[in-house]
């Protein structure tokens, strides 16, 4: 990948984090500032990433893959960060998932050669932008999503009016009742593959595919398995009548909360055709301090391999100042819904700071402190009477689901584990 734009992109004080009255600089020079965050060099709030976490968390998942026989395709609609994507490519991923075409285009614009758009390719532009793709570079290698005939013959038209030689390579996504997009039953299924074989040369039948993720309920894990075991089903038709493109059947599933089910049920699939097993937890990379924390301890309990390899890190933190202790149990946090996500968690409290203290490491908030509501700029902080925290001290916060802290912030801060800043990266939602 070719990240030189973004190393070379100016930042200055109109950026959301950066001190006012800054010349422009490059990103890549940011780690020659000397900023450290407990010292007070950068405004608060502040949205953070831990080094050391975001390497440990990578190590993690490389370890937890080659050890199940599996392989990853992190969707990148949690990061949306380049940066991040090559990371995790040079940490083994077969490819980048998006969600959707401006994903695509971001991810294409910067270098990614192989992609799965985790997605129907449905509207005229992302037909165009694919097949003008496809014909400009041999090595893209895309991957997308297909759960109708209707959606087969318009990709089809599509590919035969624009001349195009090589395949849109798709997968035949399998869904639930009450869920998203898929198709609920074999009868369906059947009709949908025989269609793409029909529609060669100009689609090409590569595999399977589900997202387990939604499924809710307190016998979670059962349904998730019942649904695999549907997606395997669909498999082994496709199997038994050849309708898959020459190669290995991918076989994909698995966000953030089951690839441990995800692998042992498709590694028991007993398909004739080689297969292989594509994952593609997005927030593995960051973890979390909520809800991901909490499917991990599931996991953990599920899977020996998992439990192991010892516990991912929160390498995603948005640090915020004391601003106001107006009742004896309540203080204001410089910290709300425009900067950190509230959609599952409100935000834990996990540090705090004292300016001007001699210590480089930040304490462990006592208990009985949590935030109560977000407004759009300021948290509630409910804390005991006798908290030592008082105004103008600084508060380091975990949150839950990544995804929709990400989107809240142009440039985030690469740490070191004493708060001093070693680099940023850049998002593009």
């Amino acid at each position: 990948m070719d990240l030189s734009e973004i190393e070379n992109s100016l930042l200055d004080g109109r950026i959301k984090g950066l001190p006012g009255g800054l010349a422009p600089f490059p990103l890549a020079a940011i780690g020659a500032k000397s900023w450290n965050v407990l010292a007070e060099d950068l405004p608060l709030p502040l949205c953070v990433l831990r080094r050391s976490a975001l390497e440990y968390n990578g190590n993690w998942m490389r370890a937890f893959l080659e050890r199940s026989a599996a392989v990853i395709s992190p969707h990148g609609k949690t990061t949306m960060s380049p940066q991040l994507f090559s990371r995790q490519i040079a940490d083994g991923a077969w490819a980048i998932t998006v969600g959707n075409v401006h994903q695509l285009q971001v991810a294409r614009h910067y270098g990614c050669e192989r992609i799965v758009l985790a997605n129907q390719l449905v509207g005229r532009q992302g037909l165009r932008f694919v097949l003008a793709e496809l014909a400009r570079d041999p090595k893209f290698d895309f991957y997308c999503l297909v759960d109708s005939v209707a959606l087969i013959d318009r990709m089809a038209d599509a590919a035969r009016a624009a001349g195009s030689t090589r395949p849109i390579q798709v997968f035949l996504e399998g869904g639930f009742a009450g869920g998203r997009t898929g198709v609920r039953d074999k009868k369906t299924a059947r009709e949908v593959a025989r269609a793409v074989k029909a529609a060669e040369p100009y689609l090409a039948l590569r595999g399977v595919e589900g997202f387990e993720g939604l499924i809710s309920g307190d016998d979670r894990a059962e349904r998730v398995g019942r649904f695999l075991d549907f997606l395997i089903d669909l498999a082994q038709m496709i199997d038994r009548e050849e309708l898959c493109a020459p190669g290995p059947m991918v076989l994909t599933a698995g966000g953030s909360a089951f690839y441990d089910i995800v692998v042992e049920k498709f590694h028991a699939a007993n398909l004739r055709r080689q297969t292989m097993i594509l994952t593609r937890s997005g927030c593995y990379l960051t973890h979390d301090s909520g809800m991901y924390a909490r499917h991990f301890t599931a996991i953990r309990g599920r899977s020996p391999l998992a439990a192991a390899l010892g516990e991912p890190q929160a390498a995603m933190e948005v640090w915020a100042y004391v601003q106001s202790r107006p009742e004896p149990t309540r203080a204001l946090v410089t910290m709300g819904k425009r900067d950190v996500s509230f959609d599952r968690d409100l935000p834990v409290p996990l540090k705090w700071h004292r300016p001007g203290a001699n210590a480089r490491t930040p304490r462990v908030v006592p208990p009985g402190h949590r935030i109560a509501a977000l407004n759009d700029q300021h948290g509630y902080l409910d804390l005991p009477a006798d908290s030592p925290m008082q105004v103008g001290d600084l508060v380091g916060f975990g949150i839950s689901h990544p995804c929709l802290t990400f989107d809240r912030w142009q440039t985030i801060m690469l740490v070191d584990d004493d708060y001093d800043v070693v680099g940023a990266v850049r998002t593009f939602f």
